[in-house]
């Protein structure tokens, strides 16, 4: 399915890059129209993941993009509020690097296999949407405040792992759909959150039990909730993970 939507995908999505190719242009804009980018991919394997341009040429700085971030262009604001930015990973797709739905690529710097949640979570395909993808769609707008850095490590991410976990546990072709048709949604709506709304939406999510988890899911994707076998059987795992994590290596700016 995936190559076939894919493919399919890529043809629509071309004149679309062409007129974003030629927009970035005729705006002033030098450099070229994709963003190569290292991500983790399935076996915690490394990949380069494809997306349009949406920086300045040779912008450095941190590796986290703040929503008033300086170096994202006007254009490279709403290619990402419309997630055109994404279109090219239809090419990561179709080359077996990606999946639609499956958990986010992550930075190597923010991954850690000693971590059985990320080992469990990083070592899959990931995809170009997925529970995660959904729920923290705007994520920019969390990357504020003095440290936004540590913010993204002690609160977006474990929440976002937790999500992508849930879904690997619970995958089918019938979820991976509803998170396809959630997708089309979410971007045509296009509601940006508050900022406040959006950190509160994360503490929330890092502290949420198990049940509360597998009910966002179902909220998600229109899915049922879990049968009492299936939440005692995730209490038993929650349980089973260790409490303490080893910290983590600060990644440098690039």
């Amino acid at each position: 399915m995936d190559l076939v939507l894919a493919s399919a995908g890529l043809l629509v999505a071309a004149p679309i890059l062409l007129g974003i190719a030629v927009a970035m242009r005729r705006s002033g804009g030098r450099g070229p129209l994709l963003h190569r980018a290292t991500r983790i991919g399935e076996d915690g394997r490394p990949f380069t993941l494809l997306k349009v341009r949406t920086m300045v040429v040779d912008h450095g700085g941190p590796r986290l993009t703040a929503d008033s971030d300086p170096r994202v262009t006007p254009i490279g604001r709403r290619l990402r509020r419309l997630r055109l930015d994404e279109l090219p990973q239809l090419i990561n797709v179709i080359r077996g690097e990606m999946s639609l739905v499956g958990p986010r690529p992550e930075d190597p710097a923010y991954v850690d296999f000693s971590d059985p949640l990320h080992d469990r979570v990083f070592r899959a395909k990931p995809g170009i949407t997925g529970l995660a993808q959904l729920e923290f769609h705007d994520e920019a707008r969390l990357m504020t405040g003095e440290d936004p850095d540590r913010r993204y490590r002690e609160v977006v991410l474990p929440a976002k792992l937790r999500l992508d976990a849930e879904y690997l546990d619970r995958q089918s072709l019938a979820l991976d759909v509803r998170i396809l048709l959630r997708t089309f949604l979410t971007v045509a709506r296009g509601r940006r959150p508050s900022p406040e709304e959006g950190q509160e939406h994360a503490e929330a999510q890092t502290h949420d039990e198990p049940q509360d988890v597998v009910a966002r899911i179902a909220a998600l994707t229109g899915a049922a909730e879990l049968n009492e076998l299936q939440l005692r059987q995730l209490d038993q795992r929650r349980q089973d993970e260790p409490g303490d994590q080893q910290e983590r290596p600060q990644p440098s700016a690039r």
